[in-house]
Parts: C-alpha cells; sequence; structure tokens
C-alpha cells in the first residue's frame, strides 16, 4: 500500500526543521547505504547522531506519535530514528531495495523494515525533478508532495529519486517495522479501520454495526501482530 500521509508537519514546524537543517552537517549520504544502494545513491545527509540529527529526529517522531492516519496505515512497533537527506542540482538516487534490517549503531537495535517513509520538509515549487519513483504492481508512482507530508510504501518496494534539475530537496526519510509483517493483511485493517471511523460519524449513536465491525477488526489485528 502507497499512502499519502498530508500535515504531518505544521508549516511553523517545517520552518523550525529547516533553520536546524541549515545549520546542520552534512556529510555523504553514502554513510547510510547498502553494497548495492552506494553504486547508485548521490546525496548529502545529516551526520547521524550529531546534535542537530538528534533533535531533527524528535521532532519527526513526535509528529508521527500524534498522527493517527499514520498509526492506523503503518500500525508501528519500531520506528528507527529518522535520517535527513539533500538532492542538490544533478544529485539522485538511482532504483534500489531498502536493506531488510536496519542497525541502530547508538542503540544496537536491529529492526526489520516492513514499511518506508518519505517525509517532504522542501516545497515543490522551489526545486524541479527530484520525484520519488515507486514501482509496484500498478507500474510507477511518482510522489512528488508539499513540505509537511509524508508518503508511506512497502520497502520491498523497487524506487528512486529523479534527478534534480533545480533547487534542492530536503526531506526525513526512515523505516518502520509495524505490528503487522505483510503488507496485504495491513492495507485491509487499514480499509476497515477507515470504513469504521466512517460508519461512526454516518449512523446514529449507539448503531451496533461500528461495534461488529470493530470487534472484527481486533479479532484480525490479534491473530496477526507481533507486538513484542
Amino acid at each position: 500500500m502507497l499512502l499519502a500521509i498530508p500535515d504531518v508537519l505544521t508549516a511553523e514546524q517545517v520552518a523550525q526543521m529547516r533553520d536546524l537543517l541549515d545549520r546542520s552537517p552534512w556529510v555523504d549520504g553514502r554513510v547510510t547505504a547498502g553494497h548495492q544502494s552506494a553504486e547508485v545513491k548521490d546525496n548529502l545527509q545529516v551526520a547521524e547522531g550529531s546534535p542537530e540529527h538528534r533533535e531533527l529526529a524528535g521532532m519527526v517522531l513526535k509528529a508521527l506519535g500524534d498522527n493517527g492516519l499514520f498509526t492506523s496505515a503503518v500500525l508501528p512497533l519500531h520506528v528507527f530514528p529518522p535520517l535527513f537527506n539533500r538532492y542538490d542540482v544533478g544529485m539522485t538516487f538511482g532504483a534500489h531495495v531498502d536493506n531488510a534490517i536496519r542497525h541502530n549503531k547508538f542503540t544496537g537495535q536491529r529492526i526489520r523494515t516492513d514499511v518506508s517513509c518519505t517525509l517532504f520538509l522542501t516545497d515543490p515549487a522551489d526545486y524541479d525533478g527530484g520525484e520519488l519513483v515507486v514501482e509496484d504492481t500498478y507500474g510507477e508512482q511518482r510522489v512528488k508532495l508539499p513540505a509537511g507530508h509524508a508518503v508511506v510504501y512497502p520497502a520491498t518496494s523497487l524506487h528512486r529519486v529523479m534527478p534534480i534539475t533545480r533547487g534542492s530537496r530536503v526531506s526525513s526519510f526512515f523505516w518502520i517495522q509495524s505490528m503487522v509483517r505483510d503488507d496485504g493483511q495491513r492495507s485491509l485493517l487499514f480499509d476497515m479501520d477507515v470504513a469504521i471511523n466512517t460508519l461512526r460519524s454516518d449512523l446514529p449513536a449507539g448503531h451496533l454495526a461500528p461495534v461488529q465491525l470493530t470487534s472484527v477488526y481486533h479479532n484480525l489485528l490479534r491473530r496477526w501482530a507481533d507486538a513484542t
């Protein structure tokens, strides 16, 4: 499931993060790439573990925790500390698949990467190119969202970032280990959650249908979830 999540960050939060990013130390983005990805990756990245990185990552994690749509779609168990990259003119990231396991070198924790997320921090009008291209069963999906908006998609997807031809593209990127490993099962649960919330708003208070569907939702989640 590929899903755009609007307004993860407010305009004020984006401005605050951009100011901090302007003061951050940037390094070659290949420092966090696997062997295959490093061959096609050309961008810059905020130095992992720097004070600026820790503050920025904390802001993103707080915003994600407050976003119900993100929680419903992803059912997060563990979120890898968000990273931050910048693509200047000519920079790109060729076709690749994200590593199945990510290792947090500061805590030693390893997470399985079920879901990938890109949180855009630059308005589309400020740069040309830079689309995130995700390949799925319906073909190529090109994503270029307003600043503060995010997209989540299966980490199993082949994807790339188109070359920048004007301006710079800044974003946060990270991975999530979901309580529900299978993307198809997560999609079914998300669709059911959306339908339940629609019924709750459309039906009179106390109607039994939303309660019955909520029971089905949680019993499916109980069957499929790994919460450890």
